[in-house]
């Protein structure tokens, strides 16, 4: 078959169906235009909150390492079967996580005036009045978090200047204990 300059255009037109007889493009459809704007903006979402995560302020206070630390002290003791401690280290102002053979540590934000105290479960035994405050003074060197995914009663305290701030600690989740104003509605 021989090709002519008149059935040239006649296949272009069968292979191009968007080229009209002037040789105009054909414009978008609203759907293909809706689409687009609509990954551009899911797009647009994603970074958005990724930078917002990036960039954003995400100091930890001494509370959020003292989770990750006790967080980090229940995952070992049941990974490896054994009873784990975790610690305070005064000197080096971070949390010591260590079951024997496994060691780690989490370093407190600098704080001044910082104060952290492991205290036993039952409260008011040993309490002393510090500058209007009611501040418990017989601490525990360490906690134990056990295999099975309990840990030892305790409270933990923090202090800097202010009021000193209590948690008690749950022995069967090695949670925090609700108070009766926290569930209220």
């Amino acid at each position: 078959m021989v090709l002519t300059e008149g059935s040239w255009s006649h296949c272009r037109e069968a292979r191009e169906p968007s080229l009209g007889k002037t040789g105009a493009a054909r414009g978008f459809t609203l759907l293909e235009i809706l689409l687009a704007l609509a990954v551009i903006g899911l797009l647009a979402a994603a970074l958005t909150t990724v930078s917002w995560h990036l960039l954003g302020d995400n100091a930890k206070t001494p509370e959020d390492t003292f989770w990750d630390a006790s967080r980090e002290a229940r995952k070992i003791a049941l990974k490896n079967e054994r009873e784990t401690h975790l610690s305070y280290d005064e000197k080096g102002k971070q949390f010591a996580v260590t079951d024997g053979t496994t060691s780690k540590s989490f370093p407190l934000p600098p704080i001044r005036g910082l104060t952290v105290d492991f205290l036993a479960a039952a409260q008011g035994r040993s309490s002393v009045l510090i500058g209007g405050q009611l501040v418990d003074t017989h601490t525990i060197p360490s906690v134990s978090f056990y295999s099975d995914g309990t840990c030892q009663p305790f409270r933990v305290q923090f202090r800097s200047g202010g009021p000193a701030h209590v948690i008690a600690i749950d022995p069967w989740t090695c949670a925090e204990v609700m108070k009766a104003d926290d569930n209220a509605y």
